[in-house]
Formats: structure tokens, C-alpha cells, sequence
């Protein structure tokens, strides 16, 4: 186990984005604990968030693209695989366009760059996804295959075959992130010289240079072909490396190009939002099947979510009732949270007890008694106003409204006698005195429900 960490300050970066060509800014920020990864598009109105999660992923061609209600960005990969190999955690990625500036085409200046400012740890310990048996993937259109294995760090093994004299089968190994830096992160993107005739003549590598991408050139060129590439890269001229590489560019490992499917599937799988804690052995991959494999996790990691997390309920809570009630307006009856268990920056664990003795009960189903489903959401929610609150100094005066409620879902029902646990995170910062939370549900073992929440906070004295 090892704690979280972020980065000291914040540091910028500038460049050209390979497929849209405009220049463009990154800035790392420092973030909180739990924050993960998120890019913010500050040269759009309202400067939008959106978290790196392979569930928003909408392309895969040249690159890992995401959109989240309309707002894309583009050539992820590159980024997140520099995070990952120093083992940052909470990052916040600002971007003044949609895409992040190329550099070489690999992650060693981006590691250069968060190495030049330096990685602070955090106080929470970091929540991996740890492997307990065999997950094999496998892609039908690509014949990729992901297999993913018990192990105690993170290991890849990877293996390309093109099926090309100049490019045939490579292999590449990854031991531990620690070796990242020297043996991964300076190996460059690639492409054949029919894809990059293609990317042209479709305008879709408009900051491509023949320095930021390897070219393997599978047949012989005409002087012809080799005058329109040095027109179209203002070269004066191009040449054919004995290797099959197209321009003066030196291969800087003998496999660079497994290098770089290793480089590029770490940041692929940076997408799960976890760390992982497992060997990859993966054959053929690329973008689309990295992806896919990634939201295959999630989607096991949400269904491991659906148990109860183990909470202690009879150590002393953070918060009793005469607490609780210094903090929220609330009263009896309608005073839904009996205490709570647990209370960070980021999270919050409120505790019912659900009796024969609420009022509610007296109308509703009182022959065979139901705890209303909206009320659920109403405790659920006055569990998240302690959170929100526990964003300002002086709680007291201030008050939480909720926005919007989304996403909810009842999947069993709470009866006299059941004890009711809520567990609510923070989706991102709060901003402007508004704050999402996601919030589940518990009883015993059980989800019982779960829901997404917008609300405000306002100062009333």
C-alpha cells in the first residue's frame, strides 16, 4: 500500500496537436486526494471537466478520444501514460484546445516536465484494483486478446505482428512502473507509410511531422513520391533509412514500436480510474481493444461496488444527533440522518435507522410498511449536505439546496428494522458553491438505492 499523491505546483507545456494542428497549452494542476484524473477545457464557456473514463471514450482511430456532453479531447493516451509511470494519482489536465500538444510523439516530455515540479504525497492511501482471478478479453474484429492475471504490482508483456518485412513480430516487457522512465517513455508513435498517405489525404495530421512519428515505408518509393512528402512536411528532402523508417529519424530502442503499444496501453487502462494491481499480457492491441478492455473493468469493478463496504457500525461516530443537528436546519420528523460514520473531504458515511415509529408509516402502506422511496432520497441527500458543508469554515450559516437529482435507482425495499448506510463522494471539486456527489445505498450487504446530486450552497446569516 502507498499513499496518494499530486504534483507541487502547477507547470504548462506548448505545442501543436498532431491530428487538428492548432497550438496549444497543457497545464497540469495539482488535485486533491480522490481526484483522479480530469481535463478541463478552459477555452470553452464555463471551462467543462471531464474525468478520464473510458466510458467516454467516442474514437479510437490514430488515438483515444473522449466526449462528455459534447466536449471533446483528443490523443489522451500520450498524458496519462506519463502519470501513471511516475505514479501520480490527482491530476487536474487544463487544455486550451481539444488536443494536447504531440512533442515527439512519446511521454518522456511530459515526464520531464512533472519530474522538473515535483510529486508531493497525500494523506489517503491509494485504492487499487487489485486482480483476484484470470479476466481474458477478447476483440473479434481486431483477434486482440487482454489477459489480465494476479499479480503484486503492475506488469505488461505486449506483442505486436504486422506481418511486414520492415515491421514483423515484437515483444516487450514491463517488470514495474519504475521502469517506465528509461525503457518506455521516450519510444514514439508509428505509423506505415499507407496509413500516413491516407491521413493526408483526408487533412486529419494537420501538426504531423516527420519528427514526432515514426514511418515504416513497406515498398520502394519514386522520386516522385519522395518530392510531394518532403513538399507536404517542407522538407527539402526525404530519405529511406536502411530499417525501413522514413526521414533521418533514429530508432531509439531496436523495438521501439512495442515499446510504444506498451507505452500507449498504459494510458489506455489509466482510463479504469484505478490503479492496477496485475500482469497484462496483451496480443495485437491498439486503441479500440485497450479501451474496451478498460470499460470490461469497470464494469467488473462496479459489480464488486455492489456489495457492502465494511463499515464499523459500533465504533464511536464522527458525528452524533446533537451534532448533526448543529450542522443541518433539519429536525424531527424530518430529521433523516441518525449519524455519521465516516467524514473526509471528499466523503461522507450517514447512518438511519429505519423503525416502526417513523411518521411516515402512519400513511404510507401502514398494513404492510415501506420507507418511501423518495424520502431515501431526501436522507441521502441531508447525508450530502453534511458533506457540502464541510466545505466552509462556519456550516451554520449556510444552507443546501439541491439543483438536481439523476440517475436514480431503487433496486430494494427498506422496511422497519432495516439500518440504511449512505455512502456519498464528491464527482469533482466544488466550484462556485455547487457540488456533485454520487451516492449509494446500503442494507446489510445489499444496494439498495442510488443516485447523482447537484446541490448549492448559499450563506443565509
Amino acid at each position: 500500500m502507498r499513499k496518494q499523491t499530486t504534483i507541487k505546483k502547477s507547470i504548462s507545456i506548448s505545442g501543436t496537436g498532431l491530428h487538428t494542428g492548432c497550438n496549444t497549452t497543457l497545464t497540469f494542476h495539482p488535485a486533491p486526494e480522490n481526484h483522479g484524473y480530469r481535463f478541463l477545457r478552459s477555452d470553452l464557456e464555463n471551462n467543462p471537466i471531464i474525468k478520464a473514463d473510458a466510458r467516454y471514450v467516442n474514437k479510437t482511430q490514430r488515438g483515444t478520444s473522449l466526449n462528455y456532453g459534447g466536449v471533446e479531447i483528443n490523443t489522451t493516451e500520450h498524458i496519462l501514460a506519463a502519470l501513471v509511470g511516475l505514479k501520480i494519482d490527482n491530476v487536474l489536465l487544463e487544455l486550451t484546445a481539444s488536443e494536447p500538444p504531440i512533442m515527439d510523439g512519446s511521454s518522456i516530455e511530459f515526464i520531464k516536465l512533472l519530474k522538473e515540479v515535483g510529486i508531493e504525497k497525500q494523506n489517503a492511501d491509494v485504492d487499487y484494483f487489485e486482480v483476484k482471478e484470470p479476466i481474458l478479453y477478447k476483440d473479434k474484429d481486431t483477434d486482440s486478446e487482454m489477459l489480465l492475471v494476479p499479480a503484486d504490482n503492475y506488469q505488461i508483456t505486449t506483442m505486436v505482428d504486422y506481418g511486414t518485412k520492415v515491421l514483423n513480430t515484437q515483444h516487450a516487457h514491463l517488470n514495474d512502473l519504475s521502469e517506465f522512465e528509461v525503457e518506455f517513455a521516450h519510444a514514439r508513435t508509428f505509423c506505415f507509410l499507407h496509413e500516413l498517405e491516407l491521413l493526408i489525404e483526408h487533412n486529419l495530421i494537420k501538426g504531423g511531422d516527420l519528427n514526432n512519428a515514426i514511418v515504416f515505408v513497406e515498398r520502394e518509393l519514386s522520386d516522385e513520391e519522395m518530392k510531394r512528402l518532403g513538399q507536404y512536411f517542407g522538407k527539402e528532402e526525404v530519405k529511406v533509412r536502411p530499417e525501413g523508417v522514413l526521414n533521418n529519424l533514429e530508432l531509439r530502442y531496436s523495438n521501439e514500436p512495442a515499446r510504444h503499444k506498451l507505452l500507449d496501453i498504459i494510458g489506455d487502462l489509466a482510463l479504469v480510474g484505478k490503479p492496477i494491481k496485475g500482469r497484462i499480457i496483451a496480443t495485437k492491441p491498439g486503441h479500440g481493444p485497450n479501451t474496451n478492455f478498460a470499460k470490461h473493468l469497470i464494469n467488473i469493478i462496479e459489480k464488486e461496488k455492489k456489495s457492502m463496504p465494511k463499515f464499523d457500525l459500533h465504533k464511536k461516530p464522527v458525528m452524533d444527533i446533537v451534532e448533526i443537528m448543529k450542522t443541518l436546519p433539519h429536525r424531527p420528523p424530518f430529521l433523516l440522518v441518525d449519524k455519521v460514520l465516516e467524514l473526509d473531504e471528499t466523503r461522507v458515511v450517514g447512518l438511519k435507522n429505519v423503525t416502526m415509529n417513523e411518521e411516515f408509516f402512519n400513511g404510507h402502506f401502514p398494513g404492510a410498511p415501506v420507507m418511501p422511496g423518495v424520502l431515501q432520497v431526501e436522507a441521502m441527500a441531508q447525508a450530502g449536505g453534511i458533506l457540502v458543508l464541510k466545505q466552509v469554515p462556519d456550516p451554520e450559516n449556510y444552507l443546501t439546496y439541491f439543483l438536481k437529482i439523476d440517475n436514480v435507482k431503487f433496486k430494494k425495499m427498506v422496511l422497519p428494522g432495516d439500518t440504511l448506510i449512505f455512502e456519498l463522494e464528491l464527482i469533482e471539486p466544488v466550484r462556485r458553491g455547487i457540488c456533485q456527489m454520487r451516492g449509494k445505498a446500503y442494507v446489510g450487504d445489499t444496494l439498495v438505492m442510488q443516485a447523482e446530486l447537484m446541490a448549492q450552497i448559499k450563506k443565509v446569516k
